[in-house]
């Protein structure tokens, strides 16, 4: 079968298809025929790779995919042959006190596919029964192929972990990114008011339309943190979505009113930040780390999706031939939203 990935970590360069076998599922397996899947900021970490990261090559990319199941695997009845599916990206390698209290995310032995198993940027690829989730009629694979890890990510980021309540508000960095677009969305139906900062005034229009209260342009108006202590009355926001990093937290530290949250799931400015301490102990600041999502939290986000209350933000769908494409676009950062493939 043709898939999409890399035979050793680097640039883009190292970035192509290949074939692969077929993949046959185990007992507790079902073999999906991939019809959509897209492509994460995590894609490209992992392309570029990180100490410790320690993978089978040639590698596959993708955590993102839906499809059709082709296969299952004998004790598998819960699903059928034929069902459309959307797949969950969390995955557990063994089980232990973690797994068996429903947080899966902390087990140390939890990753994710793509990450630090095989992607979904493929014709076929096998998932535990447990990791589908049935798609209905009429919601399409690009949309359920670009929604999973996203809004999985950003629904336990500000749901679960930091626990956004109505009436708060809330500020996203960064509202283009996949995660963020999710992120904007969940915070406004919980009823929060909603912040943003983007780099482009087209961004900045996007970012409105799918919730954003106000959009600052960060490149216009470097000092946006400034400008957030004037618009709420030098209170600051309750929560401050940094996944940034390094260019931002110094930032953030200030934004975030006394007694608030910074939370974050990532780094697209690196990952090594200097942080002065007196905001967090003078400000009582909670700094909240936190990745993907348990099972209960990609069912409910997902059927929040089915029913029409939140939608992923598609920037462009390519044929899967076009997967280098799509990757270059996302690491450029010109897209808004996720760069979807249709197999």
């Amino acid at each position: 079968m043709k898939a999409f990935g890399f035979h050793r970590h680097g640039d883009m360069g190292v970035m192509g298809f290949f074939d692969a076998p077929r993949p046959k599922p185990k007992r507790d397996e079902v073999l999906v025929e991939i019809k959509a899947s897209a492509f994460n900021r995590l894609d490209i970490w992992v392309r570029q790779g990180w100490p410790g990261l320690n993978l089978e090559l040639p590698h596959i990319s993708g955590s993102d995919g839906a499809g059709v199941v082709v296969e299952r695997g004998e004790d598998v009845t819960a699903v059928a042959i034929g069902q459309r599916v959307a797949i969950d990206p969390g995955v557990n390698h063994y089980e232990d006190e973690f797994t068996l209290s429903g947080e899966r995310t902390l087990s140390r032995g939890y990753g994710g596919i793509g990450e630090d198993s095989p992607g979904t940027c493929t014709e076929y690829r096998c998932v535990k029964a447990t990791n589908v989730i049935e798609l209905p009629d009429h919601v399409s694979f690009e949309v359920a192929g670009a929604a999973s890890l996203t809004f999985l990510t950003a629904w336990r980021m500000l749901v679960t972990r930091a626990q956004i309540r109505p009436g708060e508000t809330v500020l996203i960095l960064g509202a283009g990114g996949g995660v963020n677009t999710a992120a904007v969305q969940i915070a406004k139906l919980v009823g929060c008011t909603v912040y943003a900062t983007t780099s482009t005034p087209e961004k900045a229009e996007m970012a409105k339309t799918i919730g954003a209260d106000l959009v600052l342009n960060y490149r216009d108006d470097p000092k946006w943190s400034s400008a957030i202590h004037k618009l709420t009355n030098k209170i600051g926001v309750d929560v401050v979505v940094d996944n940034v990093g390094a260019a931002t937290m110094k930032d953030s530290l200030r934004a975030v009113r006394k007694g608030g949250r910074i939370a974050c799931v990532g780094n697209t400015s690196g990952p090594l930040v200097e942080i002065d301490l007196r905001y967090i102990f003078e400000k009582q600041i909670s700094l909240i780390g936190s990745s993907m999502g348990n099972y209960n939290d990609y069912r409910t986000v997902m059927r929040l999706i089915f029913e029409g209350k939140l939608r992923p933000i598609i920037s462009e769908v390519l044929p899967f031939e076009k997967a280098a494409t799509a990757m270059s676009t996302l690491e450029r950062g010109d897209q808004f939203g996720k760069m979807v493939l249709s197999h």
